[in-house]
């Protein structure tokens, strides 16, 4: 089950000439997958420090298909593609109403704070991400 918000392109997005600057996407890319775990029953505030976990970024994989234009509504669809002991594979797709803008697969990684090493995914998330999980046919599971 895919999550998806929406988030304008703003003028500090982009480059002089109304294109998006592309360090910008990663940003706001950052603010989705915040919003997707806060809708999951946990806000990043109570993470960093009640819990005292992080969730870095350790593989991104972008391709740009179009450019993205000042004042774009992007709609952003996240899909949990894999669950592992500690990490997990999100597929990202970015839209500008019909333009496909940009996809990327991202992993990250459940960390601690205090020890800075990947910790297994505690119960309550691991249910929690497992809900997203996409189904994958027979064949891509065989595979």
């Amino acid at each position: 089950m895919a999550y998806t918000t929406t988030r304008r392109l703003n003028f500090g997005d982009c480059d002089p000439s109304g294109i998006a600057y592309f360090p910008s996407y990663l940003n706001i890319l950052v603010g989705v997958y915040e919003e997707f775990f806060e809708t999951l029953g946990f806000p990043w505030p109570q993470m960093i420090n009640e819990r005292k976990i992080g969730l870095p970024t350790v593989t991104l994989d972008l391709t740009f298909k179009s450019p993205g234009f000042h004042g774009d509504r992007m709609d952003f669809t996240v899909k949990v593609m894999r669950v592992g002991n500690s990490s997990v594979d999100l597929e990202h797709e970015v839209r500008a109403g019909d333009r496909l803008l940009w996809t990327a697969k991202q992993r990250l990684v459940v960390t601690s704070h205090e020890t800075h090493k990947a910790l297994p995914w505690p119960d309550d998330m691991r249910a929690a991400l497992n809900t997203h999980l996409e189904k994958q046919d027979a064949h891509d599971s065989a595979a």
